[in-house]
C-alpha cells in the first residue's frame, strides 16, 4: 500500500486539530495566562517599589512575545462566540462608508488637488489636475500599490516643490512613527535615490526647488530634535545640521508660512515655544530667532504682508490674545496688541486672507468662527444653532480670495465642508459626508449638552447623543468616553461607526473633564500636574450624574478611553470599580512613575510639564497616589478589554501588558479581563480605513456582548 506523502499527512493532521479545537476548546485555552513573577526593586526618595513584571519590557525576548501571544490566544478563545457578530458589525460599519469617496478639491499654485478612495481599497489615492478640474487626472501616489507587502503602511507629509515638478513624502511601515522621506519626479514618475531616514515624515521646500528642510528623530527616545538641510541629488550623510534642540523637554519641527515667504523652525514644550525664521529664497542663509524662549511664554506666528501676527499668552493672557510685529524686528519688545485677551473666550487660531482675517474661538466650550475685514468695516460670527457641534476652518491656501472654507460637524449630522463668501455671506455646501445606509435619517437622533456638578462644585459639561426612541429611565446602556490631558479637546463630532451603538439602544456621552481645553486654558491647567486628579474625579462624578439623571445605571454603564484616556480608565477602575459594567482601555498609559522616571523612553522628557518629574519628591508622591499600575489592589474590577500595540512609540506595549498581569494576580472577581496586542501596529492601531474598523468592531463587540446585544 502506498503511503500518502508526508506533507499531506501533516496538513491533514493540522486540519483535524483545528477542527477539534474549534468544536471543543481545551481547558488550557480557557485558563487565563499567568505571567511569571520576577521582582524588580526600584528606590527613589527613600521609597521602595517592587515591580514583579518589569521583565516584560524586553520586546526582543521570546518569553515576552510568548506571553503576549498567550494573552491574545486567551482573548480569542474566550470571545470566539462573538466572531460572527464582530464580522457583522464590521460589515455594518463598512457599509456606511462611501467606498469610492473623494475630498473637496483645493487649488494651489495652478493645480487642483484631490484625494480619493477606490472601491474596496484601504488607502487613499492622491491626485491633481492642472488648471481646471476637467483636465486629465495625474496620480501622484497610490497608497494601495505602495502598501503591498506590508502589514502596516502610512504615507504622510506630501510636499510639492514650488515649480510643481517634485514631491517629497514620508513612509512608515513599522508603526513607530519613524518615517523615511523619499523624493519623486512627478513629470517622469522616477523616484530619486535620495533617502532621508528616521524623520517625522514632513519636509519643506525652499524656493530653489532643490533644497529641503526636514526633522530627524533621536533614534532611542524618538524625540524630534534636529533640523537638517538636504540638497537634491546628494547623499543624506552630507546633509547640514541647521538646528539642534538640546533641551530634552522640547521637540523641534519645520514648516513654511502660508505666504510662502519664510521657512520656520518651531521648538515646543508643554509650556513654552520658540521660533526661528529664514526667507525661503535664501536657503543658504542662517535662521534668525523670532523671539527668545522664556519659560511659560507660548506663541504661534502667521505672516502677512510685512507683518507677523502672533497668537500668544504673553503678559498673563491665559486664554491667549493676538499681537503683531514687523517682520524685520520680531523681538517681544516690539509686539503690539491686535486682539485683546478675554477671560471667558479662548483664541485657538487665526486664518489670514488678503482682505479678511478669521479668528477661531471657543466660548463656554462652543467653537466659533469670527470673520473680520482688515479695514475694520465689518466683523461677524458664522451662525451655528446647537450645543453639540464643532466648526473649524479647513484647507485655505489662497490669500487673494473672498471664500472661506470650513467644516461643520454635529453629533447628530454628518460633517459638511462649506465655502462661505466672506463679503456676501452666501454659503455653499461643497461636500456632505454620505452615510450609505439607506435607513439612516439624522432626524432619528437627539443630542444635548448637560452639566454635572463635580465634588468641588465645578460644573462639568457632557455631550450626549442617542436614538430618539431610546428611553431615559435608567434602563439604557451608556458608553462614556473622555480623554482629559494635554489640553486636547474631544469635541462633539459625528461618527458613522457610533451608529452601531445608537441603533442598539446605547447613549453615547463625551465627558469634557478638566485636563482638556473645552472651557479654555484654565480648564486645562486645572487638570494637569498637581491637579491631575480632577480629571479622574470629574469622570466619576459625570458617571454618577448620568446615573442619578436616569440616563443609565451601574448595570448598564460602560467607560472607554485611550492613551492618556487609558490612564483615566486605569484610575477610575481602581477608585470606583463597581460603578461600571465594562471598560475599554486602549493603549493605556498606566505605569506613570516608571515611565516618567525613564528619560530613554519616547516622549518622557517632553512631558514633565504635563505630569511632573518624579525626581522631584512632590511629583513622585502625587504620581504614586494615582498611578494605575501602582494602585492595583485585591478587589473586584469590572469587565475589561485592554489593547496594546507591539510597536507603539507613544505608550510602550509593556505598560498595558504589565497592568493586565498585575490585575490578574490581584483581582478578586470572575469578570472578564482581556489583553489584545496588535503585533503589527503601534499607537494608532491598524493602518487602512477598513482594518481600523475591525478594531472598532472588536471593542464595540466586547461591550455589546456584556449587554447581551452581540446577536
Amino acid at each position: 500500500m502506498n503511503c500518502p506523502p508526508k506533507p499531506f499527512i501533516v496538513a491533514l493532521c493540522a486540519i483535524l486539530a483545528l477542527s477539534c479545537k474549534k468544536s471543543q476548546p481545551s481547558m488550557s485555552e480557557l485558563i487565563p495566562p499567568t505571567a511569571r513573577v520576577t521582582p524588580h526593586v526600584m528606590e527613589l526618595h527613600g521609597d521602595t517599589r517592587t515591580d514583579d513584571y518589569y521583565w516584560l519590557r524586553d520586546r526582543e525576548s521570546e518569553a515576552v512575545l510568548s506571553y503576549l501571544k498567550e494573552e491574545n490566544d486567551y482573548y480569542f478563545s474566550k470571545t470566539n462566540h462573538t466572531e460572527a457578530f464582530q464580522e457583522t458589525l464590521f460589515q455594518e460599519m463598512k457599509s456606511r462608508i462611501k467606498e469610492d469617496d473623494s475630498s473637496v478639491p483645493y487649488k494651489r499654485n495652478g493645480y487642483w488637488y484631490v484625494t480619493r478612495f477606490a472601491m474596496g481599497k484601504e488607502y487613499p489615492i492622491y491626485t491633481r489636475h492642472k488648471d481646471t478640474l476637467s483636465g486629465p487626472e495625474e496620480v501622484l501616489f497610490d497608497g494601495n500599490q505602495m502598501a503591498e507587502g506590508y502589514e502596516f503602511f502610512d504615507l504622510r507629509g506630501i510636499s510639492i516643490s514650488p515649480d510643481n515638478r517634485l514631491a517629497a513624502y514620508g513612509v512608515d511601515t513599522l508603526s513607530r512613527r519613524q518615517y523615511n522621506i523619499r523624493i519623486k519626479n512627478l513629470e517622469t514618475g522616477e523616484r530619486f535615490e535620495d533617502l532621508l531616514e528616521n524623520t517625522t515624515g514632513s519636509a519643506v521646500w525652499a524656493s530653489d526647488n532643490k533644497t529641503l528642510f526636514y526633522t530627524r528623530k533621536d533614534p532611542e527616545t524618538l524625540r524630534s530634535n534636529r533640523i537638517y538641510k538636504h540638497v537634491l541629488g546628494t547623499d543624506a550623510s552630507e546633509d547640514e545640521l541647521v538646528f539642534e534642540e538640546k533641551d530634552e523637554t522640547f521637540n523641534a519641527y519645520v514648516y513654511k508660512s502660508k505666504s510662502r515667504k519664510f521657512i520656520i523652525i518651531g521648538s515646543i514644550s508643554t509650556l513654552t515655544t520658540e521660533f526661528r525664521i529664514l526667507p525661503a529664497d535664501t536657503p543658504e542663509g542662517s535662521f534668525k530667532v523670532f523671539a527668545p524662549r522664556a519659560r511659560g511664554l507660548e506663541y504661534s506666528i502667521y505672516h502677512y504682508a510685512d507683518h507677523f501676527y502672533i497668537v500668544t499668552n504673553k503678559d498673563g493672557a491665559r486664554n491667549f490674545k493676538v499681537m503683531r510685529v514687523r517682520e524685520d524686528q520680531t523681538d517681544t519688545v516690539h509686539w503690539e496688541e491686535f486682539i485683546p485677551h478675554r477671560e471667558e473666550v479662548l483664541i485657538e487660531d487665526i486664518e489670514i486672507f488678503k482682505d479678511y482675517y478669521v479668528v477661531s474661538e471657543r466660548d463656554r466650550g462652543l467653537t466659533r468662527i469670527q470673520v473680520n475685514r482688515w479695514d475694520g468695516k465689518e466683523r461677524y460670527y458664522l451662525p451655528f444653532d446647537n450645543e453639540t457641534y464643532v466648526a473649524y476652518p479647513y484647507v485655505n491656501l489662497d490669500f487673494d480670495t473672498e471664500e472661506l472654507r470650513y467644516v461643520y460637524n454635529a453629533m447628530t449630522s454628518p460633517y459638511s465642508v462649506i465655502d462661505v463668501n466672506m463679503r456676501t455671506k452666501e454659503s455653499v455646501i461643497q461636500k456632505q459626508q454620505e452615510v450609505m445606509d439607506p435607513d439612516f435619517d439624522a432626524h432619528n437622533y437627539r443630542s444635548e449638552r448637560v452639566w454635572a456638578t463635580a465634588r468641588d462644585g465645578v460644573k462639568i459639561p457632557i455631550s450626549l447623543v442617542y436614538h430618539k426612541d431610546t428611553p431615559k429611565d435608567g434602563t439604557s446602556p451608556l458608553l462614556q468616553y473622555a480623554y482629559g490631558s494635554y489640553g486636547s479637546t474631544i469635541d462633539p463630532f459625528f461618527s458613522s461607526t457610533r451608529l452601531s451603538l445608537l441603533d442598539r439602544g446605547f447613549i453615547y456621552a463625551i465627558a469634557h473633564v478638566r485636563g482638556g481645553e473645552y472651557l479654555g486654558r484654565p480648564w486645562y491647567e486645572a487638570g494637569k500636574l498637581l491637579h491631575k486628579k480632577n480629571s479622574f474625579t470629574d469622570f466619576i462624578d459625570c458617571s454618577k450624574f448620568l446615573i442619578e439623571g436616569a440616563y443609565t445605571s451601574p448595570q448598564h454603564l460602560y467607560a472607554m478611553g485611550g492613551s492618556a484616556g487609558g490612564l483615566l480608565m486605569g484610575v477610575v477602575v481602581n477608585l470606583e470599580p463597581r460603578l461600571y459594567r465594562g471598560v475599554v482601555a486602549a493603549v493605556p498609559f498606566v505605569d506613570v512613575i516608571t515611565t516618567m522616571g525613564d528619560p530613554s523612553i519616547p516622549l518622557t522628557t517632553g512631558e514633565y510639564d504635563e505630569w511632573g518629574n518624579p525626581e522631584d519628591k512632590q511629583y513622585y508622591d502625587y504620581m504614586k497616589s494615582y498611578s494605575p499600575y501602582d494602585n492595583v489592589q485585591a478587589q473586584e474590577y469590572p469587565n475589561m478589554l485592554v489593547t496594546a500595540g507591539l510597536h507603539d512609540s507613544q505608550v510602550q506595549y509593556w505598560e498595558p501588558a504589565k497592568w493586565v498581569a498585575k490585575l490578574r494576580a490581584l483581582k478578586t472577581d470572575q469578570n472578564q479581563l482581556f489583553l489584545h496586542t496588535n503585533m503589527e501596529a503601534g499607537h494608532g492601531g491598524a493602518s487602512g480605513r477598513f482594518n481600523a474598523l475591525k478594531e472598532t468592531a472588536r471593542e464595540y463587540t466586547f461591550i455589546l456582548d456584556l449587554e447581551g446585544k452581540a446577536l
